[in-house]
């Protein structure tokens, strides 16, 4: 068994607002191929965050691949109970799809949002529950997942940990690919 973290940007902080956006399906594609090289080289186990953007495209893309990879399984885990309760009802409604549609859902803390060590103790837990992970990032363009990867290098200092990332190169070079499909 082989349990793989998927974080990476909110939507936001890649400008895509929409489902529509042609950016998405560049990074679908990205995160498509690089879940399945990860299934096919044993990973059983998907799980991330509630968080809009990689972390439920990659549930979503996860949770479509168990067709094709019947032993996939997928995790979504809320850093604290109340994750979400301050968006709109379609976002909401969006993440509660996800949920019904995933092998194993939890709250890593089971009390509303109280302080940043909830995250930071989300973090941890997510660190200790996979063997590695997978994020869509880029050091050259620094978002909110900066944390996660802090977290992680600090805990390879100690531990056998690894991570792969979805930079803007790699996606440079999957809209050059997609572009080719489309031609």
């Amino acid at each position: 068994m082989s349990r793989l973290w998927v974080t990476g940007y909110r939507s936001y902080e890649l400008s895509i607002f929409s489902d529509q956006d042609p950016k998405l399906k560049v990074i679908q594609n990205a995160l498509k191929r690089k879940l399945i090289e990860k299934v096919e080289s044993g990973t059983t186990w998907i799980i991330a965050g509630p968080q809009l953007g990689t972390e439920q495209w990659s549930l979503e893309l996860a949770n479509e691949l168990k067709m094709d990879y019947p032993e996939l399984q997928t995790a979504l885990m809320f850093p604290f109970s109340d994750f979400g309760k301050q968006w709109k009802e379609e976002k909401v409604e969006k993440l509660a799809l996800i949920k019904a549609k995933v092998d194993f859902f939890a709250n890593v803390s089971e009390n509303p949002y109280q302080n940043p060590q909830q995250l930071r103790n989300y973090q941890n837990f997510m660190l200790n529950h996979t063997d590695e992970a997978l994020l869509l990032y880029d050091d050259e363009h620094e978002g909110k997942t900066k944390f996660d990867l802090n977290a992680i290098r600090s805990f390879q200092e100690h531990n056998s940990y690894n991570v792969e990332t979805i930079d803007f190169y790699d996606l440079e070079e999957e809209s050059m690919l997609y572009e080719e499909k489309d031609e």
